[in-house]
Order: C-alpha cells, then sequence, then structure tokens
C-alpha cells in the first residue's frame, strides 16, 4: 500500500471553490437558504494570504474566504470563512476565533465562520471558544459539518445528487480502506462508475474523479487497472471524458516515455500535466513558464505540482526559482 498519507487538502480546496453552492447546501443548508445566490460570490484567496500572514498559533490552513450577499438585504455583502480541517488540534477552536476577528478586523463587515470536519476521532467536535473575565464575555460559536456522522448512511449518500454527497461517501471509505489495498480499488471503482451513472457534464465527471483520485490513493498497479477499467467504461459508453484528466495524462507520458527512456517519459508526462493544471487554474501560460517546464528536472516539476492548487497566483509557484 502506498506510505503516504492521504492526502484531503489539496482536493477539497478544489471541490469546494467550482461547486460552491451545492458545498453549502449540502453541509450547510441553514446558511445555504440565507444566501442570496442570484448575487456573484467571490473567493478571496490574496486577502485571505494577507490577514493570516503573522498568525503566531502554529501551522494554520484558512482553507477559504468567499464574499457573499444575503437574501434579507440587511447587508450589501457578507465573508464566510471556511476551513477543511483534516485532523483533530486542541487549538482549533481558537484558531477559527482568532480568524474570524482578524477578518472582521480587517473589512468592519459581519463573518460567518464555519468547518468541515474530516478526522478520524468521533469525540472531536469543537464548536466554540470564548472566556468570561471581569463581567467582560469573548467568544464565537460555530456550525460545523463531521464527515464520520455519515457513517452508517452510506446508501442515501450513494442516491443524493449533490456532488458532496459522492465526495463524503469517498471520504468514509478512503478511511475505511486505509490498510487495505483490494477494497479501497473497489471502492473507488465503484464511486467512478457512480460518477459516470449521475448524468452530469463532462467537466463536473473529471473534476469529480480528480477529487476521488487525489483522495484515495492506490499503489501502481491498481492505478494501472483502474485507467483500464475507465477506458473499456467509455468505449462501451462511446464516451471520451477522461483523455484530459491530469492524473491519466501522467500514466501515459510515463507508458510512452519507457520507449525513450523510463525518467524522460516521467518527467514528460509530469510537465505536461503541470501546464494542464495551471492552463486550469489561471488561463493561457506565458512561453517563458512553457519553456521553465520544458526543461525543468522531474524533481523540480514535483514541487510545481505541490504548489498548483493552492497558490493564490503562478507567480508564486515559480517565485522561488526566478531571482
Amino acid at each position: 500500500m502506498n506510505k503516504e498519507p492521504d492526502n484531503y487538502d489539496t482536493p477539497w480546496k478544489e471541490a469546494v471553490e467550482r461547486y460552491f453552492p451545492e458545498f453549502m447546501a449540502f453541509y450547510f443548508p441553514a446558511a445555504h437558504a440565507q444566501i442570496d445566490w442570484d448575487k456573484e460570490h467571490a473567493f478571496l484567496e490574496q486577502e485571505l494570504a494577507a490577514i493570516v500572514q503573522d498568525a503566531e498559533l502554529g501551522k494554520r490552513h484558512l482553507d477559504k474566504l468567499v464574499r457573499v450577499s444575503q437574501l434579507n438585504g440587511q447587508e450589501d455583502w457578507i465573508y464566510l470563512h471556511l476551513e477543511i480541517q483534516g485532523q483533530a488540534q486542541t487549538a482549533f477552536a481558537e484558531r477559527m476565533f482568532v480568524y474570524n476577528y482578524r477578518i472582521y478586523d480587517r473589512y468592519r463587515r459581519p463573518v460567518a465562520s464555519m468547518a468541515v470536519l474530516a478526522d478520524d476521532s468521533s469525540h472531536w467536535k469543537p464548536q466554540a471558544f470564548g472566556y468570561d473575565v471581569l463581567d467582560c464575555q469573548m467568544g464565537i460559536r460555530f456550525p460545523i459539518a463531521k464527515l464520520m456522522d455519515y457513517t452508517g448512511r452510506e446508501a442515501a449518500l450513494q442516491d443524493d445528487p449533490n456532488p458532496f454527497a459522492l465526495v463524503t461517501l469517498a471520504h468514509l471509505q478512503t478511511q475505511a480502506t486505509r490498510h487495505d489495498p483490494q477494497a479501497r480499488f473497489d471502492a473507488k471503482w465503484t464511486l467512478i462508475k457512480l460518477l459516470y451513472n449521475r448524468g452530469w457534464e463532462k467537466q463536473r465527471i473529471i473534476d469529480l474523479i480528480f477529487v476521488l483520485d487525489w483522495m484515495m490513493k492506490l499503489p501502481e498497479h491498481f492505478k494501472k487497472q483502474l485507467c483500464q477499467n475507465i477506458d473499456h467504461l467509455e468505449q462501451e459508453r462511446k464516451m471520451a471524458y477522461v483523455s484530459s484528466f491530469e492524473e491519466v495524462g501522467i500514466e501515459k507520458g510515463m507508458q510512452a516515455g519507457i520507449q525513450a527512456g523510463r525518467q524522460e517519459g516521467i518527467q514528460t508526462g509530469e510537465g505536461l500535466a503541470l501546464q494542464k493544471l495551471l492552463t486550469k487554474r489561471f488561463g493561457e501560460l506565458p512561453t517563458e513558464t512553457i519553456d521553465q517546464i520544458t526543461t525543468a528536472s522531474t524533481v523540480q516539476i514535483e514541487a510545481w505540482l505541490d504548489l498548483v492548487l493552492d497558490a493564490p497566483s503562478i507567480d508564486v509557484i515559480f517565485a522561488s526559482t526566478r531571482h
């Protein structure tokens, strides 16, 4: 089994941003019902980075800061501070309090904080932080969505049309199959078939396969088998969806490179995957960037791949190599 830890942070951020109304509807339906979805919402990545750059409570990830409008019209817009937390952490509730205040202090607008808890501790459910001293009360109470609470509701998740029902199901099955690669392969293949049965548009299927692939890591031989299964499924249904899927692109690049040299094939495949991801996030790439990727080592390309989904701008990704 792949010994690398299962990765939740990267795919979650991508999925939340692409399908934010569905995310809110699934995990925080009360808040979703109060937001005016006819008005534009905006993710504030650079603003978020500025707010937390001097944080002192240890390693922390303020995942998303979103500007939205309320239906009641009391405010032109408010802020949503979203955290997706993969591990139980003693200072988490305090962190929610600090970030909520920092955002308010910067913008002087109402701030709603909420968290998705993707940890494996059934008893850890932080929802408040505060203190009362000399008749002065200070604190925060915030809503949470605990993914472990969906255990036992797998059948309902399979039938739910919201894409985050499937993401939640993938999370549960990732946890359940941590030490069983065959069971994880079977679960992942079942989820992918469910995706195709939804009748969703091509891009949504590609996006969600990408999320599943990052979540549910598999050994190499199972990866190859999964790619073959997907190819057969698409041939049967006369589809061609995952031909642009980044993980498959890496795999095909590796295979094509065997004849010309294994290392060159890996480097080419990962370089193409990096270009696709960058284009998907930031639009058409400058010639300088393409040249830099083409001539980079495999180690450097992998380092950029680790940054590509989280970085607020393309300049941040390449900053360390542009001096």
